[in-house]
């Protein structure tokens, strides 16, 4: 199983990006992806999670109301719309498909990581 993580960069404030998270070796229409970061000297915390009956939870106040996490399942890619981007949005983004059918924040519940992909926002 290998996740491929992408379309992270350099975003100025108030910018739009949308990550993508590919997989091979596991269909992923079938269970719980949740996209993770990590901002520079911080710990790893949940972002957006998509559950494999297609439930969405989003974690945390920081990002509310500024990302959208969506599944294509033709192309078993994941994806996270982020908007109005601001600086402290800054981080190595992750997608990561959990052992569980729920989505959940507990990072040693989830089984196969991408690579992550970095997001820099600034001016």
């Amino acid at each position: 199983v290998q996740l491929q993580a992408s379309g992270g960069g350099l975003v100025l404030p108030g910018g739009s990006l949308r990550l993508s998270c590919a997989a091979s070796g596991i269909s992923m229409e079938y269970y719980t992806i949740t996209w993770f970061r990590q901002p520079p000297g911080k710990e790893r915390e949940a972002g957006s999670c998509i559950s494999n009956s297609d439930e969405i939870t989003n974690y945390g106040d920081s990002m509310k109301g500024r990302v959208v996490i969506s599944r294509d399942n033709a192309k078993n890619t994941v994806y996270l719309q982020m908007n109005n981007l601001k600086p402290e949005d800054a981080a190595v983004y992750y997608c990561a498909i959990r052992g569980r059918a729920e989505c959940g924040e507990r990072i040693n519940s989830y089984r196969y990581w991408g690579q992550g992909t970095l997001v820099t926002v600034s001016s």
